[in-house]
């Protein structure tokens, strides 16, 4: 396809969006379309009665007539002023009507699709599409009762010239031809460049929601510098774009606006001869002039028509891309019910890749019963937070099977799977809301009792109790007024609340400074005690909270045992250990003291360090038998790791 043809088909888009929307405010648009019909007989009427006014009151001298003919045009003055108030009411409650649809169904279905479109797709693009390409949907469809009173007007007034006189409206009306050959021309033009009007302000509106959620990030690396450049480039290509679009505009609308004044000019040249000589009444005359006048502002109002109309089909596109998108991951046509209760979990088989090529799962099998807690533990991009995504169904996988409690969860609800399991991330995401509404999220008719168990079970209570307003503090944006691990609590009380049966811990001790790591371990392992629970961690004292632990390597199980097995008997699993706890200790060290992490021959680990002083857990990380890592080139030279480490 080329790419006029491309666009093309794109402009389609947009407009079957558009009609489709219109289709469904039929009765609306209609009863505008009906007001508009008639300010335009209101409108159209008053030129004739002063043409009458004049011909059979001024003329002859008739003082009643004339005085019959001011009320009339009186009347239809009201009608006309009354029509125009209606008719932008039902034209502007249309336009927000359609704006209102449209968003709430590019919501529904954004929520509605699969976390890979989600993975890629700019936020700061959607929300361009959800709010300024439909704004300019609604711009456009205000216009259309508007622009069907100018139409028939245009259409009334055309006939009444020719019953006036024929050739005047000849010479009045001849240049329309030339009108519509330029606006097909401007329009043609015009398009591309609205297109690309509404994908700058997209990038741009995702370089500034990029800056804005990721201030901290910004401020800390003392990059805003970098961000007021990459915006300004951002800008630079709004504004050179937009110019293109006003050069257009630029070259065309005084056309459209000079040609109809030229009809103009041609009326008052031949028209006042035809009175000079006889042929033609003076009060026709004036009236042919107010018609031509009253024909001036709709043909004016051409180019803005379709300057609208342009911009509104590029958001029309833009919208209709993100809702023809479908969901990857759906309903079955004949779903299955879970069992009323269970929790047992099964990988069979499972292969899963991102897309990327590489299998990220590469046959995967993994059992874990109802009430099991297990730990899963690996290095660095060994699917250890991919097997917490594909049991909630976040994803479906490309080979085997993930079944809950015995079903599949492909032939499930995904609500009913989802409702099914409860997930604290590594990254926490708390809602400006107050403290009770995040965690009754999932459940916001949820009493306070019930949300006040949840958060003792994960240790919450307290430190919520002593907020300035208990549960109804309201906590800011993302919980940033709150530690790292009063966040994490919360969010375990919000997945407790749900009471589910599978509980998955992603890393969620990762974020928090180990000397507070024991606080949320004892919510931790409050809220798993019989329950099933994937738990991803890398800390030793964490991960002795599960009753098995299973190690991944390269998509596959590599070792599967208690912590103290896996620690005996799987040198895999010590070096996975000591990595972690030596990034532990680089990245205390970093936030401390400042100090760059010095090169160290044999760097070892002793068997405490893992656990946070007085919880009693002890890390089995001790580098022993010549571990450590070779100074200079970074290579492991083999690790050891004591066991250890003891149960809390």
């Amino acid at each position: 396809m080329t790419d006029d043809a491309a666009a093309t088909s794109s402009a389609r888009d947009g407009w079957a969006l558009m009609r489709a929307q219109m289709r469904k405010q039929w009765l609306g648009l209609t009863i505008g379309v009906t007001v508009g019909l008639v300010w335009t007989m209101a409108k159209v009427s008053v030129p004739k009665l002063v043409e009458r006014a004049i011909d059979q009151g001024i003329v002859p001298g008739r003082k009643g007539v004339v005085t019959h003919y001011a009320v009339l045009i009186g009347v239809a003055g009201v009608v006309a002023g009354t029509f125009t108030g209606v008719r932008r009411y039902m034209a502007f409650r249309e336009a927000r009507f359609a704006e209102a649809d449209l968003r709430d169904r590019m919501f529904a279905h954004l929520q509605r699709l699969h976390f890979a479109y989600h993975d890629e797709q700019q936020t700061g693009q959607l929300m361009s599409r959800a709010n300024n390409d439909l704004q300019q949907i609604q711009n456009f469809i205000v216009l259309i009762p508007l622009t069907m009173s100018n139409f028939l007007t245009v259409a009334a007034v055309t006939v009444i010239l020719v019953r006036i006189d024929p050739l005047l409206t000849l010479l009045a009306l001849g240049l329309l031809p030339l009108v519509n050959v330029l606006a097909k021309r401007f329009s043609t033009r015009l398009h591309p460049l609205m297109v690309g009007v509404q994908q700058e302000s997209a990038e741009l509106a995702a370089v500034v929601e990029e800056s804005v959620s990721g201030v901290r990030v910004v401020k800390g690396f003392g990059a805003e510098a970098t961000q007021v450049a990459r915006l300004r480039a951002e800008a630079d290509d709004v504004y050179e774009v937009s110019m293109d679009a006003a050069r257009v505009r630029a070259t065309y609308w005084p056309l459209l606006d000079l040609l109809p004044n030229i009809g103009l000019i041609a009326v008052l040249g031949y028209g006042g001869h035809r009175v000079i000589s006889g042929h033609l009444q003076l009060g026709s005359l004036i009236a042919f002039n107010a018609y031509v006048v009253l024909l001036i502002w709709p043909l004016r109002m051409l180019g803005m028509i379709i300057a609208n109309a342009q911009r509104a089909a590029a958001a029309g596109q833009r919208v209709h891309e993100v809702l023809v998108s479908e969901p990857a991951v759906v309903d079955p046509a004949a779903p299955i019910d879970l069992p009323p209760s269970g929790g047992e979990v099964r990988f069979e088989g499972v292969r899963f890749s991102y897309g990327t090529g590489r299998a990220v799962l590469d046959g995967l099998d993994l059992v874990v019963p109802a009430g099991q807690s297990v730990a899963l533990v690996g290095a660095t991009a060994s699917g250890k937070s991919t097997v917490a995504k594909l049991v909630p169904r976040f994803y479906d996988v490309e080979a085997g099977r993930v079944l809950l409690d015995g079903v599949d969860v492909r032939d499930a609800r995904v609500r009913d799977v989802r409702r099914a399991i409860g997930l604290v991330f590594e990254e926490t995401f708390l809602f400006s809301d107050s403290v009770a509404a995040n965690i009754a999220f999932a459940e916001p008719e949820a009493t306070l009792d019930r949300i006040e168990r949840a958060a003792r079970l994960a240790g919450a209570h307290d430190f919520i109790a002593a907020l300035p307003e208990g549960y109804a503090t309201e906590i800011g944006e993302r919980g940033f007024s709150l530690s790292g691990g009063q966040r994490q609590r919360i969010a375990i009380a919000r997945a407790v609340l749900a009471d589910p049966r599978v509980l998955i811990l992603d890393d969620a001790t990762s974020a928090v400074d180990p000397t507070k790591e024991h606080e949320i371990r004892d919510a931790m392992a409050e809220v798993m005690r019989d329950r099933t629970t994937l738990v991803i961690a890398h800390r030793p004292a964490t991960i002795a909270l599960a009753d098995r632990v299973v190690l991944l390597d390269d998509g596959r199980i590599a070792a599967d045992g208690t912590h103290e097995e896996l620690l005996r008997s799987s040198a895999r699993y010590r070096e996975v250990l000591a990595s972690a706890a030596a990034r532990d200790e680089q990245a205390r060290h970093s936030a401390g003291a400042g100090a760059g992490a010095g090169a160290g021959a044999g760097a070892g680990v002793s068997a405490s360090a893992g656990a946070a002083a007085g919880d009693g857990a002890g890390a089995g990380a001790a580098a022993g038998d010549g571990a450590g890592a070779a100074a200079g080139d970074g290579a492991g030279a083999g690790a050891g790791v004591e066991a250890g480490s003891a149960r809390p």
